[in-house]
């Protein structure tokens, strides 16, 4: 371990319907048991608001699996900070059983609608811009994170289906305190959010046409009848019926409508995946497959160990491998990395050792804008070659949570409604998403086609990389993720080098100065040490730095060690990590 920190950085009751939702199966494997049972850890929780972690942590006291607790957890974030993530909304969770050392990525990201068309964001010959397209109907995609939970439940839930949401519920019906993120992100935007498009919205958010003030308790009735219905009738009541045509409705409405209906709503499904995984020095780091941006995690990790190769570095060059790694990873993610349903994605060619060895060859020079590599030197890449880059910029309306239970397994879940606040299109007590925005409203590149252009039942690219490190022997070693649009991948990758290389506690690591090198510029987080250190060694070096007063992550980590448990939830945000024996 390299140790190089400058300074120290710091309940509904609900009447039994007639088709009630399926329960989790009543008993465990015998052997996963008994695998569980030399697990002496206990359990933690970090996330990124207090009322989420208590409603975790409840879960697990009650004997409920890592599932049951991030489904509680993030019922209750859907509420608090509504500018983040939400049931209108998508997430990707990571799910790893100790057991049997399965690991299952359930993607839950927005589709979108059998009415869209590639497109659909070209007003007068040129693509919209993100202010443009962000409060439309066009933004909205189906929303997946209901059926997510439905689908994550049935395979590993302990817990009775409806108790998952009545710390949200109860919350909802009494009422929170408005935190000071929630009513600065409204202060930011209050020029922005108009009460003529988006009248219900604005009188949630706004009451008297003034922000909610923080400390202001804010209740939200129909969030709690939505989860209500939730609890009783299971994930139909949100994608079938009243509460469906409902969201088809407001998302047909001005301006620009979108073509959401409630047949695309019903037809929506969960996509199961393997998670994308690659060697890490002794062990094994797993992380989002395509649609999202995993990808990365996996080749800045390897990209970084060979930038150094054959040297013993110090600080500096430690920070412009992290640097020139990312510009690499970046640069290859924009190119190809989109929905597999729709085109051929090459994993394995971009994972393959001996087109990382090329890469790691091709580091451009400072100040320089790296270029995507050419994978068609791996034999079987197919045809990605022929897109063309996406460089669109995702927006930091996200929120992640870290959860290991009671017998060792884990959650890394992260979840959006894209932009703050999504698409400001209010229903039933929670916003629809603009994730379409997510796609690349241009569909194609100097005549190329783009890999992330928009098509029906397309799930739009994601930089949300829920990851988790494993050891040599596949036992589990970390637990992270972050929101913060396109910069999650570089959040994340500094908390698995700052741990696994710098040397770093957990928390030290979600500290750390951020650094972000998308593309010909790196961006520098300068208010803590050693951040205008770096930004100043880098510039010194010829990058073209940028400094920033500070950043959106929400680093929530956590990292298994001999003596027990680490975790950390990053400061920039309002979250806490809760223990569970």
């Amino acid at each position: 371990m390299h140790r190089f920190l400058l300074l120290p950085l710091l309940a509904l009751v609900a009447c039994t319907p007639a088709n009630p939702p399926a329960e989790p199966p009543a008993a465990r494997d015998t052997a996963a048991a008994a695998a569980d049972a030399d697990w002496r850890h206990g359990g933690m929780v970090t996330a990124a608001n207090p009322h989420a972690v208590r409603a975790a942590a409840e879960m697990l006291r009650r004997g409920g699996h890592a599932v049951d607790a991030a489904i509680a957890a993030h019922a209750v974030l859907g509420l608090v900070e509504p500018e983040s993530s939400g049931l209108g909304g998508s997430a990707f969770m990571l799910v790893f059983q100790r057991g049997n050392g399965d690991i299952v990525l359930y993607d839950g990201r927005e589709t979108a609608p059998a009415g869209a068309t590639p497109d659909m964001f070209i007003v007068d010959g040129q693509p919209l811009g993100f202010r443009e397209a962000w409060q439309t109907g066009l933004s909205v995609g189906v929303p997946g994170t209901v059926a997510l939970y439905r689908a994550a439940h049935e395979a590993h839930g302990r817990l009775p289906w409806a108790d998952l949401f009545q710390p949200a519920i109860e919350l909802a019906r009494d009422g929170f305190e408005v935190t000071p993120k929630l009513h600065n992100w409204l202060v930011r935007l209050a020029s922005m959010i108009s009460p003529e498009a988006s009248p219900a919205a604005h009188a949630y958010l706004y009451p008297d046409g003034e922000p909610l003030p923080a400390g202001y308790v804010r209740d939200n009735p129909a969030y709690a009848e939505t989860l209500a219905r939730i609890a009783a009738e299971g994930s139909d009541a949100f994608y079938k019926g009243e509460l469906a045509e409902a969201m088809a409705a407001r998302a047909q409405q001005p301006p620009m409508p979108g073509t959401l209906t409630a047949a695309d709503l019903a037809g929506y499904t969960v996509a199961t995946r393997d998670p994308v995984c690659g060697a890490f020095r002794d062990g094994r780091l797993c992380s989002a497959p395509p649609p999202s941006s995993g990808i990365a995690q996996v080749m800045i990790a390897d990209l970084y160990d060979r930038l150094l190769a054959g040297s013993n570095p110090d600080r500096d060059e430690r920070i412009r491998a992290f640097v020139d790694a990312q510009r690499l990873a970046y640069a290859d993610r924009d190119r190809y990395v989109a929905d597999p349903a729709f085109v051929s994605v090459p994993v394995d060619a971009l994972l393959d050792p001996d087109y990382l060895a090329a890469r790691a060859s091709q580091r451009a020079a400072p100040g320089e804008s790296p270029e995507a590599g050419d994978v068609t030197m791996v034999e079987g890449a197919g045809s990605a070659r022929h897109y063309g880059a996406d460089g669109t910029a995702e927006a930091p309306g996200t929120s992640h949570l870290s959860i290991v239970d009671t017998d060792g397994n884990a959650v890394s879940m992260t979840a959006s409604v894209g932009a703050p606040f999504g698409s400001l299109r209010w229903t039933a007590g929670f916003l629809l998403n603009n994730e379409m925005s997510d796609f690349s409203r241009a569909p194609t590149e100097r005549g190329v086609e783009v890999a992330n252009a928009v098509a029906p039942g397309k799930r739009p690219r994601s930089s949300m990389s829920p990851t988790m490190l494993f050891d040599s022997d596949g036992n589990l070693r970390m637990v992270t993720g972050s929101p913060g649009g396109n910069s999650i991948v570089a959040y994340i990758a500094k908390s698995v080098v700052a741990v696994e290389d710098w040397g770093l506690s957990a928390q030290e690591a979600a500290d750390y100065p951020n650094i972000i090198a998308r593309g010909d510029t790196v961006r520098v987080e300068n208010t803590e040490p050693p951040g205008q250190a770096i930004a100043d060694a880098l510039a010194a070096a010829g990058y073209d730095v940028q400094e920033s007063e500070g950043e959106n992550s929400g680093l929530h980590l956590i990292v298994v060690r001999d003596d027990g448990l680490d975790g950390a939830a990053d400061k920039r945000r309002e979250g806490e990590v809760a223990r569970v024996q």
